[in-house]
Parts: structure tokens; C-alpha cells; sequence
């Protein structure tokens, strides 16, 4: 049984890799909301990720940084305060997670890091202007640290396409938008969390150990296809 570290799974993408993780490993959350299960495996910390001090979890094999944001707006309309609030979410709690934890990560079990990005750092979107640059930040963060640490922590980065989560409620709010978004898509579908989940259970396991410093997009072709 492996020792997990999840900040954000309250929610989203998190909330499904919580669900995934704790049949098989012990999960520790840290975020602002409880998770809306229990399990003997699962133990909470109420904590906001840029405000307050960080638990002390002394076995550790693998941390996971979750927290993000959907802040859509045309240039104009984004003050710097946006871009420095999506930095600090984004980039900014990252940096501060791996800082805490690093020290006992490095004495885990084949151990790693798993941040997230977004495909809007490798496709040009309109109105992606301050997440996308906070997201480019998570790749480079991901990419610098994962060869400074190449030989005691894996580092990797899952850049998602649009996930049916709370945070993209209010672009996927009816069947016409939802039906919209699966036609910009290649492969006619957007990620549903569980995917996303799927994807990072490979990432932090054994049968990735030869894998570091990659940002894999799990886009359904919008980034990778053109038809």
C-alpha cells in the first residue's frame, strides 16, 4: 500500500482520483471542502492551499496537485490581479506543495509528482489568456524539477482537454453547448474525470518508472489532429 498526498480532491478531477486511489493506497486530502466519501483509508485536511500551513505527513510515495481555474475572459477584460490569482492557484500552491513535502517524498516508495496543465498552454484559445499562461508555468515547473530531481522524483503533467467537472459547469451548462464542445473535438467526446484519473493511476505507478518530466494531453485530437 502506497502513501498518497492529494491537494484539492474535494472536487473534480481530484475527487475521482481520491475514488480511484483508495481501495489500494492510503490517500491523504488536503483542500478547502471534505470529500463526500469516507473510507478507513481516506484522512482529510480542512486547508487552503495559499493561506494556511501544510500537515506533516511523514511517509509519502506520491503527491498530487490538483487545484486550478477557469477564468475566461477577453484580454481587455483581464485585470492583472486575474493573472496574478491564476498564477497563484495554479503555480504558486504547487510550488509551495512540492517545497513541503519534498523532504519525505524523496524517502518513498518510487516516488512522484503529478501536477496539472491544460491544452489551452499548446493550442491558441481565445480568452485563455491568463490560465494558459499559468499552465505553461505548471509545464515548465514540471520539465525544470523533474531533471534537478532525476534520480529520487519522477515529475509528469496531465494537460486535459475540457473535463466534466464543477469548475466547467458553466461551459458545458446545456446539451446544445455540451453537443458544441464534442463537435470541436476530433474524436466527438470531452474527458469525464474518471478518464483524467485513469491516466494519473499510470503516471504514479511502477509501470511508469522509466517516465519523468513529460506533459501528456489528454485532448480527444484537438490538439493533436487536424480534419
Amino acid at each position: 500500500m502506497r502513501t498518497i498526498v492529494i491537494i484539492g480532491g474535494s472536487k473534480g478531477i481530484g475527487n475521482a482520483i481520491v475514488k480511484q486511489q483508495l481501495e489500494t493506497n492510503c490517500v491523504h486530502n488536503i483542500s478547502r471542502t471534505t470529500p463526500d466519501i469516507s473510507h478507513a483509508n481516506l484522512k482529510h485536511y480542512t486547508a487552503d492551499i495559499l493561506h494556511n500551513s501544510l500537515p506533516k505527513i511523514e511517509t509519502i510515495d506520491t503527491l498530487i496537485y490538483c487545484p486550478g481555474s477557469i477564468n475566461l475572459k477577453p484580454i481587455g477584460n483581464l485585470s492583472l490581479d486575474d493573472f496574478r490569482n491564476d498564477f497563484e492557484i495554479n503555480v504558486i500552491g504547487a510550488v509551495k506543495s512540492i517545497q513541503h513535502f519534498l523532504p519525505d517524498l524523496k524517502k518513498g516508495k518510487n516516488p512522484s509528482i503529478l501536477l496539472f496543465s491544460t491544452v489551452a498552454s499548446k493550442l491558441g484559445m481565445p480568452f485563455h489568456a491568463s490560465i494558459a499562461t499559468a499552465k505553461a508555468g505548471i509545464e515548465g515547473l514540471a520539465k525544470s524539477l523533474a531533471a534537478e530531481l532525476a534520480t529520487s522524483v519522477r515529475i509528469n503533467a496531465i494537460a486535459p482537454t475540457i473535463t466534466e467537472t464543477s469548475l466547467s459547469a458553466s461551459i458545458l451548462r446545456n446539451e446544445k453547448m455540451k453537443d458544441n464542445m464534442m463537435e470541436r473535438h476530433p474524436m466527438k467526446a470531452y474527458l469525464k474525470p474518471t478518464e483524467v484519473a485513469e491516466m494519473a493511476d499510470f503516471l504514479i505507478s511502477d509501470k511508469a518508472k522509466s517516465i519523468s518530466g513529460q506533459v501528456f494531453e489528454m485532448d480527444y485530437g484537438i490538439v493533436s489532429f487536424k480534419i
